[in-house]
């Protein structure tokens, strides 16, 4: 497999000509397929493509992990310059989607018109579903793990009244390759232990040759600050020891204070995902 960040909050320090945004998009080429993993909120990803000499237009398929903007808003973009790919959401209820603290708020939901526009390009799923060879879309995601504590800022409004978001529209997907499993996390607003979890019980003994996103153990992101206590990461961070994992490829959500936490424990299993990364995994 081929990874490469087309945006993230970071960039590489060589690549100043790469613009960065609070968003997450990846393209990745697997088995002679090629993904588009988010979209960040903009055109931004798109621009990059070109600078990164990525051809988005005969990408086969885009994912997209919920429906919050930082993730899906530059989906419209992608829809001009490829024709034909469908897009992948989880399946759910209309909703708005806002983040609240200390009496700041913040709509960080879907454009209202962005499945109106896409039209039958989007294409909704309740189940595991595999999308391309080897390639699964994962809906029923573990709960054996407590979410990330950075959630209880973010809320749902489906007509009802507000009600925290207990994340129904987040999906994750899996890659099967030959030599193992590759999880992309999207947020991991379910948590990322609970991503692999899903993962190596749909896919037993199985090695996960890596796992790639963001962790969502970010606090408040204005602040910079981790999501809950520096013990909570840490713990993370053993319990993610303890499973059979190669590589964790991280960035956008996860906090600049919580990777340095996990560095501490994953030490080289853990590396930084900014914008221009390109891995083979």
């Amino acid at each position: 497999m081929e990874l490469t960040t087309l945006v993230d909050n970071s960039r590489l320090a060589d690549r100043p000509d790469l613009a960065v945004e609070r968003g997450l998009s990846l393209h990745v080429k697997t088995q002679g397929r090629q993904i588009l993993f988010d979209a960040g909120s903009s055109q931004i990803f798109c621009d990059n493509a070109t600078r990164l000499n990525i051809d988005l237009q005969t990408v086969d398929a885009a994912v997209i992990s919920h429906r919050h903007h930082d993730h899906c808003n530059g989906i419209t973009h992608f829809l001009d310059c490829n024709a034909e790919a469908p897009v992948y959401f989880r399946a759910c209820d209309e909703a708005a989607y806002s983040f609240r603290a200390f009496g700041f708020k913040s709509n960080v939901g879907i454009a209202k018109d962005l499945l109106e526009k896409a039209g039958e390009r989007v294409k909704f799923v309740s189940q595991m579903t595999e999308i391309l060879p080897g390639v699964f879309v994962v809906t029923e995601l573990s709960h054996q793990y407590e979410q990330p504590k950075g959630n209880q800022y973010l809320f749902t409004d489906a007509g009802q009244g507000r009600k925290p978001d207990t994340f129904e529209h987040e999906l994750m997907m899996v890659v099967k390759e030959e030599d193992g499993l590759v999880v992309f996390t999207g947020c991991a607003h379910h948590g990322v232990l609970n991503m692999v979890e899903t993962a190596l019980s749909l896919f037993p003994d199985t090695r996960i040759k890596a796992v790639v996103g963001g962790f969502h153990l970010v606090g408040l992101p204005l602040l910079n600050g981790i999501g809950g206590t520096p013990q909570d990461i840490e713990a993370i961070g053993r319990t993610l020891l303890g499973y059979p994992i190669d590589k964790l490829y991280t960035g956008h959500c996860t906090g600049m204070k919580a990777f340095g936490i996990l560095k501490e424990v994953l030490g080289e299993r853990l590396e930084h995902l900014p914008t221009g990364r390109h891995v083979v995994i």
